[in-house]
């Protein structure tokens, strides 16, 4: 198990939305800050194979949490952008790592990696079947290359790599622009500011049946941190908390907590995607112990809470 209370690490996206957890919980579990290396991309392009070399040079372990995605209307826009940027960085990082010496590298992926197809739950047997539906094609083929990269470093260099399948994460931190927010945070935004501006009817996209997995950042950062120290296996594994909500049950729930009493009116005529996704998530309990602890009206309330201090800072 490597024990990460002494190893020195390099976290990407060490700013963001997932990787101030994972660096809290990091440095809560006894990881000095000195042996963190979190650079911002202003000061490092991970695209650059040459920055990668300084970067892992005398790091044990490289956790990859950057990535260049948002929804589907910016992924299809800029489908190129989010193809190279995301391969190249991943390609260039474990292929640095490697010739440095470095133990292991976590690569955060993604449920859009699966094929359009593919039957739900999601199996990680199931990763490599088919095509990932249009909308996230950049991105997802992109992680998956990065999954085909582990497997072969694994196999000629005995290098250890993972890539944890990650699904919806919500919590504190999030974005809440509503040009980029995901579903939870924008239905909080939406709510809070339709219950301050009295607005008496929201009107929701689709029949609100179909149904989605939502994971709190907390127990995300917690997966990463496992699976860091205990998982040295090269197939990738979901991240999630392997339960269906559906999307009318969410927006209920969140407008019963941000006190919005108003009417929901669901727009059948707009699109609301594929009907079900979720993750089977026994390959991370079987192999690494993680489990998500936190039910969902738990996380919402933290995260609205975390909204109202924070929403005059916001854009």
């Amino acid at each position: 198990m490597l024990n990460l209370k002494k190893a020195r690490i390099l976290l990407t996206g060490g700013h963001g939305f997932l990787g101030q957890h994972v660096y809290q919980q990091l440095i809560e579990g006894g990881t000095p800050k000195s042996g963190i290396y979190r650079p911002r991309h202003s000061e490092v392009d991970f695209r650059d194979y040459n920055a990668c070399v300084k970067a892992v040079k005398g790091r044990d372990l490289i956790i990859h949490l950057a990535a260049n995605f948002d929804g589907v209307k910016y992924n299809l826009e800029h489908a190129a952008e989010v193809f190279y940027d995301n391969a190249a960085m991943g390609l260039h990082l474990t292929e640095a790592a490697r010739k440095a010496g470095s133990k292991k590298i976590v690569i955060a992926g993604t449920v859009s990696s699966y094929p359009e197809t593919a039957s739900v739950p999601f199996k990680e047997e199931d990763f490599w079947g088919g095509l990932p539906e249009k909308g996230n094609a950049s991105y997802g083929l992109a992680k998956r290359m990065l999954a085909a990269q582990i497997v072969a470093y694994q196999l000629q260099y005995k290098f250890t790599g993972i890539q944890l399948l990650l699904t919806n994460i919500y919590g504190p931190g999030d974005e809440f622009d509503l040009a980029h927010a995901n579903v939870v945070a924008s239905l909080i935004r939406k709510f809070t500011e339709a219950k301050q501006n009295g607005v008496k009817e929201m009107v929701m996209w689709g029949g609100g049946k179909a149904t989605r997995e939502f994971l709190y950042v907390e127990d995300a950062a917690r997966a990463v941190i496992l699976a860091a120290q205990k998982y040295d296996s090269q197939e990738p594994v979901n991240i999630g908390t392997g339960r269906e909500e559906k999307i009318k049950d969410l927006a209920n729930l969140v407008a019963e907590l941000t006190g919005y009493k108003g009417k929901l009116v669901w727009d059948k005529t707009k699109p609301e995607g594929a009907l079900r996704r979720v993750s089977d998530v026994s390959r991370a309990k079987k192999g690494f112990g993680f489990a998500a602890k936190t039910s969902l009206e738990a996380g919402l309330k933290k995260t609205i809470e975390w909204y109202n201090k924070n929403a005059s800072l916001l854009k």
